[in-house]
């Protein structure tokens, strides 16, 4: 397959459909040390023994702090209408209160690359790279952090304005909450029930006192926030309570108190002995309109009870699944659509802003064959397709992600990206996958011309 085909008739045709790709700082950056830039939670967490696959770290990652230039030309190239990427927020305050003009300069320049090169900027300011100085102080345990996060927003929004098209303050708030608070997988490596409500509750409501800010900052530019959302199915039907239950902890706590100015009924009761303190007025904050909503999607999730009355995951062994050993499921993209869309009466627009499969690539005579990856693709943006037949109004999809490069706790052996990145010459190389992407794109642009 040379190219990704768009069903005909589809939005995902017309030139008002945003397809991009995405990264986030800490991720492809690198350059830890330079232009002001202080450590965060990510490089603290790397550090330490045992919590990242080979102890691998952020420190050069894809280098992009070198060679931004050319992967935006690069990112150019494929054809896309929007570059999504994530701001460091230790880049731009080192220290608490103090801004540093360098860090901001930094972005301001791929910013105006990527206008320059008719690219839409989408940028998100939390990609879970937390400064370590206020991890110090309790991080995302400590109330203050979501206030200190308000300053940050007001720190890049009232320097770039509206050169940002469109501002996102937090990604997968559950991801930041649960896995780095929770179970402790991620940075800063807590774990504990009540810490994970409460660092969720709080991320919520830094995002809530963000948002006039950016408003004010950039009247022009769109405003919203992006979860990562798995829809769950039950095994049997005597497990629908379980998949009720994983919905609702894994996106509904989430996007509920933006959308809904309330946490699920269901989280409540089960998790009533772990509930953060949510003070007056908190709901009335976080649930500030919103321009649109991002969702992260890869996969499903099958659950059932055990005999315990647990809940727990059941892997389908006669389904395919990536690298990283996620199914793959391309309807479940579909059916999360049209779930959220009956649950929220006042659901914004969406945009897919992360989608994307993890292999084991190799790079043999310049030529990197993702099959996989390719058919993942395919299946996907035609179930974007079918969510918008359906009703749902979405106006935008992001590969995840444009290329390899540091996948958290997993280090740099899951590759996600649609290009190749050799680590040790920093060769970037066009997948099969990114060359469908491309040709798809290219084809689109000769239609609607």
């Amino acid at each position: 397959m040379n190219k990704y085909q768009l069903p005909s008739d589809s939005k995902l045709r017309s030139k008002e459909f945003v397809f991009g790709v995405a990264t986030s700082a800490y991720q492809i950056e690198g350059g830890v040390k330079e232009g002001g830039r202080t450590p965060s939670i990510w490089d603290t967490f790397c550090k330490k023994p045992g919590k990242v696959d080979n102890g691998d770290s952020g420190d050069v990652a894809c280098d992009h702090y070198h060679l931004w230039k050319q992967d935006i030309e690069m990112i150019q190239g494929l054809g896309v209408d929007a570059y999504r990427l994530s701001i460091a927020w230790p880049r731009i305050l080192p220290q608490d209160g103090v801004v540093n003009q360098e860090g901001l300069e930094f972005y301001g320049e791929i910013i105006k690359e990527c206008h320059a090169r008719g690219l839409k900027v989408y940028v998100t300011l939390y990609h879970w790279d937390l400064p370590q100085y206020l991890e110090d102080k309790g991080g995302w345990l400590n109330r203050e952090t979501s206030y200190k996060f308000a300053e940050y927003a007001e720190a890049v929004s009232q320097y770039f304005g509206d050169t940002i098209d469109v501002y996102t303050t937090l990604n997968e708030p559950f991801v930041s909450a649960f896995l780095g608070y929770r179970w402790g997988e991620h940075a800063p490596g807590i774990k504990g029930e009540r810490e994970g409500y409460l660092a969720s509750h709080h991320l919520m409501l830094g995002h809530g006192l963000a948002m006039p800010i950016l408003r004010k900052n950039a009247p022009n530019a769109k405003h919203g926030v992006v979860f990562n959302a798995t829809p769950a199915y039950p095994f049997t039907e005597q497990d629908q309570a379980a998949a009720d239950y994983c919905e609702a902890e894994n996106y509904h706590w989430f996007i509920d108190p933006v959308l809904k100015g309330e946490y699920p009924q269901l989280v409540l009761d089960r998790q009533a002995s772990n509930l953060p303190m949510i003070l007056e007025g908190d709901l009335d904050i976080i649930s500030a309109p919103v321009d649109y909503i991002g969702i992260n999607y890869y996969t499903r999730n099958v659950a059932r009870f055990n005999e315990n009355g647990d809940i727990e995951s059941v892997k389908q062994t006669d389904a395919e699944h990536t690298y990283i050993g996620w199914e793959i499921n391309p309807q479940g993209l579909t059916d999360l659509m049209v779930r959220l869309n009956e649950r929220y009466d006042n659901l914004p627009p969406i945009y897919i802003t992360e989608n994307g499969a993890a292999g084991n690539d190799e790079c043999v005579n310049g030529v990197v064959e993702d099959e996989q990856r390719v058919r993942y693709f395919q299946g996907h943006i035609e179930a974007v397709h079918n969510a918008v037949e359906a009703g749902v109004k979405i106006d935008g999809y992001f590969a995840w992600s444009l290329m390899d490069n540091f996948e958290w706790a997993f280090g740099y052996c899951q590759r996600f990206g649609i290009v190749h990145v050799d680590y040790q010459t920093q060769k970037r190389t066009l997948k099969q996958s990114a060359i469908a992407y491309r040709n798809m794109l290219q084809e689109r642009a000769e239609e609607n011309r």
